[in-house]
C-alpha cells in the first residue's frame, strides 16, 4: 500500500511539474511574440497594404498585372531594391511606357499611409512593393503565402536596365541562361511558372509574335485600334488561373517568348503539367515569386535608405547644399 501511495504521489508530482513546464513553455512563447512585435519597426504594415490592395483592385482588375511587372522589373536587375520606382530607372526602356501608372501610384499612396500610421519612414518601398504584388495576386485567386521584410530601398538606378531584362522574343534558353544568372537556379519550373503571371498581363500590338496563322490574326485585329493591347491569355485574361497555359499547349500564346515554352524540350513538359493542374502552377507560382521576392540588392553601404517618397531618392545636407549654390549660380 504505502508503495502504491508514494507511486501516486511520485506521479501527482511529475504531473504538476509537466504542468509548470507547459506554463512556462507557453509564457515564454507569448514572451518571444512581444518581444518580434516589439522589434517589428511596423507590425500592422500587412494589414495596411492588403487593405489597400483589395480596394484597389476591386476598382481595377488591372492592377494585379500591374504590380507584377513592376515587381519583376524591380527585383529581376539587380535584387528586389525598389530601384524601378525612382525616375532614371522608371522612364528608360522598356519600362518606360510599360510600365502602369496606376500601380505606381498604388505604391506611393500605400507608403504614405504606412508611413503616416507607423510614425514615420520605418518599411522601405522595396517591402512595400513585395507586400502589395504578392496581396494582387492573392486577391486575383492565388492562396496565400508569407513574403519576408527588411528590404532597403537604392539611391541609384540599375544600369543597363534594357540589357537586364527579358525579351519577349528570347528563346527559352536565353531566358534559362539568364535565370540562372540572376541567382534564380537551374530548375526551368521558376521560369514557367513566373511566366504564367502573364495570364492577367497585356502587351503591345507590336510585340505579338505573328509567325502563324493565329498569330498574325491577333495583330491584324489588335492593331485595329491604335490605343488596343492584346491579352497574353487568350481564354480568361482577367482571371488568375492556368488557362494561360492552356492556350501555350494549343499553340495560342501571343508572345514569341510565351510560345517557345511550350515547344522547347526543357518546359513543354511543364506547360503541359500546368495546363492540366492548376493547383501544381499555383503552388509553384508561389516558391517562384518567393524566390524572386529573395533577391538581394549589391552590398553598398550609403548606396541604401527607407525612401520618403518611393519615385526620388532622399534629400542629403550635401545634396541640398549643391542645388542652393546651383540656383544662386544660375540667379547670378
Amino acid at each position: 500500500m504505502a508503495r502504491r501511495g508514494n507511486a501516486l504521489a511520485m506521479g501527482t508530482l511529475l504531473l504538476a511539474a509537466a504542468v509548470v513546464c507547459a506554463a512556462a513553455a507557453a509564457e515564454a512563447d507569448d514572451l518571444l511574440v512581444e518581444l518580434q512585435l516589439q522589434q517589428d519597426p511596423c507590425p500592422q504594415v500587412e494589414d495596411i497594404v492588403r487593405s489597400a490592395v483589395q480596394k484597389a483592385v476591386r476598382r481595377n482588375i488591372q492592377l494585379t498585372a500591374g504590380l507584377l511587372r513592376i515587381f519583376f522589373h524591380d527585383c529581376f536587375p539587380q535584387g528586389c531594391d525598389a530601384s524601378v520606382l525612382l525616375a532614371g530607372e522608371r522612364d528608360v526602356p522598356p519600362n518606360a511606357g510599360s510600365l502602369q501608372p496606376e500601380a505606381l501610384k498604388l505604391i506611393e499612396d500605400i507608403r504614405r499611409e504606412v508611413h503616416g500610421k507607423c510614425g514615420g519612414p520605418k518599411v522601405s518601398c522595396a517591402d512595400i512593393l513585395a507586400l502589395a504584388t504578392r496581396d494582387a495576386v492573392v486577391a486575383a485567386g492565388l492562396p496565400f503565402f508569407p513574403i519576408t521584410r527588411g528590404r532597403m530601398d537604392t539611391r541609384t538606378p540599375a544600369p543597363d536596365v534594357l540589357g537586364n531584362l527579358p525579351s519577349p522574343s528570347d528563346s527559352v534558353g536565353n531566358l534559362l541562361d539568364m535565370f540562372r544568372r540572376k541567382g534564380l537556379g537551374d530548375d526551368p519550373r521558376v521560369l514557367v511558372a513566373l511566366s504564367g503571371g502573364h495570364t492577367v498581363g497585356k502587351t503591345s500590338c507590336g510585340l505579338i509574335r505573328g509567325n502563324d496563322d493565329f498569330s498574325r490574326a491577333l495583330a491584324a485585329n489588335c492593331s485595329a485600334s491604335r490605343s488596343r493591347k492584346q491579352s497574353l491569355d487568350v481564354i480568361t485574361p482577367d482571371a488568375f488561373d492556368n488557362r494561360y497555359f492552356v492556350a501555350l499547349r494549343n499553340g495560342k500564346g501571343v508572345l514569341g517568348s510565351d510560345q517557345g515554352l511550350a515547344d522547347h524540350p526543357s518546359t513543354r513538359d511543364i506547360v503541359r503539367d500546368f495546363a492540366n493542374d492548376q493547383q501544381l502552377f499555383f503552388t509553384q507560382f508561389r516558391a517562384s515569386m518567393t524566390k524572386l521576392s529573395q533577391l538581394k540588392a549589391p552590398a553598398g553601404g550609403s548606396r541604401f535608405e527607407i525612401r520618403l517618397d518611393c519615385s526620388k531618392p532622399n534629400a542629403r545636407v550635401g545634396d541640398e547644399d549643391d542645388a542652393a549654390a546651383g540656383q544662386l549660380a544660375a540667379a547670378a
